[in-house]
C-alpha cells in the first residue's frame, strides 16, 4: 500500500499526516510545536518536524513527502548553510517603512505589473530590505534565501550547514514551488521567473534562489521523492479541492480569502495580493491580522465562553442593532493599518446589550472578510462558493451569520488539517501522475439570507480610517 507524507509547518505548530494514495485514507497523525513569537530559529522547526515524523511512524514509510508552510518567512544562509539570523515571520511588521520605501523606488503599477503584488511588511523582499538597512553585516553574508517550506524540505534530503548534515550546504539543491515564491515579491507567477532586479533593490546584492519546481515535478530524497510543496494557503486550497468558483475563507489567527482560479490578477491597491497557487493557476488572497482572536476578546469581556458567545450572538437581530465592531485589535495587513487599533461604534441605550456586543464581533469579523471576498470578485474571479474553514467555522453563530454576510452560498467542510492534507494531494499526484479525487465531507450548509446592511455598515464604520 503507497503512503504520502503531507507536512504542514505553520506559524504555532507543525503537522503530519500520512494518507494512502489511492483512497486518501488516514493512516497515522503527528504534532510538535513551535516557540511563539514573530522571529524564530529555523532549527525549532526542524526539531519539530522531526518529532511530528516520528509520531507519524516516521519517512520510511512514505513514497513521496510534501511540506505546506507558513508564506514568506526570510530564511538567509551564508556559503556554508548556516542559518545567518533568525527568521523574520510573516507577521513581523518591522519591515512596514521597508515596504513603503520599495514601492516608492519601483513604482506601484510596475511592482503588480512585474510580480502580481504590492509590498507589504508581510512579504519576504520587504524583510530582505530591512535587513540590509538595519544589519548590514548579516545582509552582506547572505548567500541564498530560501522560505520556511523550502529549507525544511532541503534539511529533509540530507542538506543543511557543514557538520551538521550527510550531504553538506549544497545551495544549488535548493527548492521550492510558485505559489510560495509568488508571496515572496520578486517573483512573477505569470512567468514563472524571479525578478533579480527586485531581489537586488531588496538585499543589496544578488543571491542563490530555490530552484521553482512544477507542479507536477519531484527532487529525490533518500528513500522517497520530495513534491514541490506550497504555500500554506496553496496548499489548504489543494486539501480542499477548490477549482475555480471555490472562494475558501479561513477564519484562524489572521483571517485569509483565497480563491481559485486560472486567471493571473494584479492589484494596484494591494488589497488582493495576485499569488500563483500549487497547480498552474493562480491564488488571489486577502489576509486580515484579525479572525479568530476578536471573538476571543469579546467572549473574555462578556465573560462568556465560546459556546455561550454564540447563543448571545443569534438572540440579536442582524445588524446588531446598530452596533458595529471594526477590530483591528492588533493593528491591520488589508487594509495596510499596522498601527490601527480596534472600534466599537453605533451604541446607543438600547443597543448595548451584551447579545448585540456578541454578534458586533462575530459581524465584525466576517465582514473584513466578505470585503475581501468582494475585493477579489471586483478583480473578475467568479466567486459560485464559499468554504468557510478554521477553528471558528464550527461555531454555529458564525456559520449563520455567514450566510447573512457572504452574497453566495457558504458551506463549511468538516474540520481538518488541510494544509497538511493538501500537501499530501500534492504527493500523491507527483506519484501517480493524477491529481487526486479524495473526498471532503460538508458539516454545514447554512441558509443563504443575505443582509447587504450589515456589510455596508461595517464599511462605513471602517471607512473613517
Amino acid at each position: 500500500m503507497a503512503r504520502v507524507i503531507g507536512v504542514d509547518s505553520s506559524t504555532q505548530s507543525c503537522k503530519v499526516v500520512v494518507r494512502d494514495v489511492v483512497s486518501g485514507e488516514l493512516v497515522a497523525t503527528g504534532r510538535a510545536g513551535h516557540p511563539n513569537g514573530t522571529e524564530v530559529d529555523p532549527a525549532h522547526w526542524w526539531s519539530a518536524l522531526s518529532q511530528a515524523l516520528e509520531q507519524a511512524g516516521g519517512v520510511e514509510q512514505a513514497d513521496a513527502i510534501s511540506v505546506g508552510g507558513q508564506q514568506h518567512g526570510m530564511v538567509v544562509l551564508d556559503a556554508e548553510g548556516r542559518v545567518i539570523r533568525p527568521a523574520l515571520l510573516w507577521n513581523d511588521t518591522r519591515s512596514a517603512q521597508a515596504a513603503i520605501d520599495l514601492i516608492a523606488e519601483v513604482g506601484a503599477e510596475a511592482f503588480v505589473d512585474r510580480t502580481g503584488v504590492l509590498p507589504v511588511a508581510s512579504f519576504t523582499a520587504t524583510k530582505l530590505r530591512w535587513l540590509r538597512d538595519h544589519e548590514p553585516e548579516n545582509a552582506a553574508k547572505v548567500a541564498a534565501v530560501c522560505l520556511p517550506h523550502d529549507w525544511l524540505g532541503w534539511r529533509l534530503r540530507g542538506y543543511g550547514p557543514v557538520g551538521e548534515s550527510p550531504l553538506g550546504p549544497q545551495l544549488d539543491e535548493l527548492v521550492t514551488d510558485r505559489s510560495d515564491a509568488s508571496g515572496t515579491a520578486y517573483f512573477s507567477g505569470k512567468t514563472g521567473a524571479y525578478d533579480r532586479e527586485l531581489l537586488i533593490l531588496a538585499l543589496g546584492h544578488d543571491a542563490i534562489l530555490p530552484r521553482v519546481l512544477g507542479a507536477t515535478e519531484s527532487v529525490a530524497g533518500p528513500g522517497f521523492v520530495l513534491a514541490p510543496g506550497a504555500g500554506d494557503n496553496a496548499a489548504a486550497a489543494l486539501g480542499l479541492d477548490a477549482h475555480p468558483g471555490d472562494v475558501a475563507v479561513s477564519l484562524g489567527t489572521s483571517g485569509t480569502v483565497f480563491a481559485a482560479t486560472d486567471v493571473a490578477v494584479g492589484d494596484v491597491t494591494g488589497t488582493v495580493a495576485g499569488f500563483a497557487d500549487a497547480t498552474g493557476g493562480f491564488l488571489p488572497l486577502v489576509c486580515t491580522l484579525n479572525a479568530a482572536r476578536v471573538l476571543d476578546a469579546i467572549a473574555g469581556l462578556l465573560g462568556v465562553d465560546h459556546d455561550e458567545l454564540a447563543e448571545l450572538a443569534l438572540a440579536a437581530e442582524p445588524g446588531a442593532g446598530g452596533a458595529v465592531l471594526v477590530p483591528y485589535f492588533e493593528g491591520e495587513r488589508t487594509p495596510n493599518l499596522p498601527d490601527a487599533t480596534a472600534t466599537l461604534s453605533g451604541l446607543t441605550l438600547a443597543s448595548t446589550t451584551r447579545p448585540n456586543l456578541a454578534r458586533a464581533a462575530i459581524e465584525g469579523m466576517l465582514c473584513g472578510l466578505a470585503a475581501g471576498v468582494s475585493a477579489v470578485a471586483e478583480l473578475g474571479v467568479e466567486a459560485k462558493r464559499i468554504l468557510l474553514i478554521g477553528g471558528a467555522a464550527a461555531n454555529p453563530a458564525v456559520q449563520t451569520i455567514a450566510g447573512q454576510v457572504f452574497p453566495v452560498p457558504v458551506q463549511v467542510p468538516s474540520p481538518g488539517e488541510y494544509v497538511a492534507d493538501g500537501a499530501a494531494r500534492q504527493a500523491a499526484w507527483v506519484l501517480t501522475g493524477q491529481r487526486p479525487t479524495w473526498p471532503v465531507q460538508m458539516i454545514a450548509s447554512p441558509a443563504l439570507d443575505s443582509h447587504p446592511e450589515i456589510l455596508a455598515n461595517y464599511l462605513a464604520a471602517a471607512g473613517r480610517y
